[in-house]
């Protein structure tokens, strides 16, 4: 006697969750693919490239938001400093930098084991988070690299937390 399995539905893609949310914030994006969005978000100090990457294998979603500024040679290393220190303060997350381009990205991912569905409010948490992360510290990578100043420093100014309006 012959056993039959029940058909399962193909997983839904995430990245399709990840469409949904860009176009319902009319957010310019562009599918590359089945495994692969790029989302592009206004901040308050920058434009922001947001690519989303699915990988069907790992059942893992992964984010890489990408500054639009370079770093320059004489200072990658100081920025390389800047990096540790706050990649330290990071719960999710983290900085990182292409050394070949010198292009600054806030990298997170999303592991979804078994399920291979995002919730909206998933991807709408990665995102908000990487522009959150971008948005505070941008101007201390921006003290660093054009202010030539010290990553100690960048990272106090990075820390503080203005009060009240002037």
């Amino acid at each position: 006697m012959a056993t039959f399995l029940p058909l399962i539905e193909a997983p839904e893609n995430p990245l399709d969750t990840v469409e949904f949310v860009a176009a319902s914030r009319d957010w310019p994006f562009d599918r590359m693919g089945e495994d692969e969005i790029t989302v592009s978000v206004a901040g308050k100090w920058a434009h922001y490239n947001i690519s989303f990457t699915w990988h069907q294998e790992l059942e893992g979603l992964h984010l890489a938001c990408a500054f639009d500024f370079k770093v320059p040679d004489a200072r990658c290393a100081e920025v390389y400093r800047l990096i540790a220190y706050i990649n330290e303060q990071l719960w999710l997350g983290h900085f990182d930098m292409w050394s070949r381009e010198g292009m600054l990205m806030f990298r997170n991912g999303l592991l979804l084991c078994g399920s291979s569905q995002a919730s909206e409010k998933q991807c709408e948490g990665l995102l908000q988070l990487a522009v959150d992360a971008c948005e505070r510290y941008f101007p201390a990578f921006q003290y660093v690299i054009w202010a030539g100043r010290p990553p100690e420093e960048a990272m106090r100014t990075a820390m503080l937390e203005p009060v009240g309006n002037a």
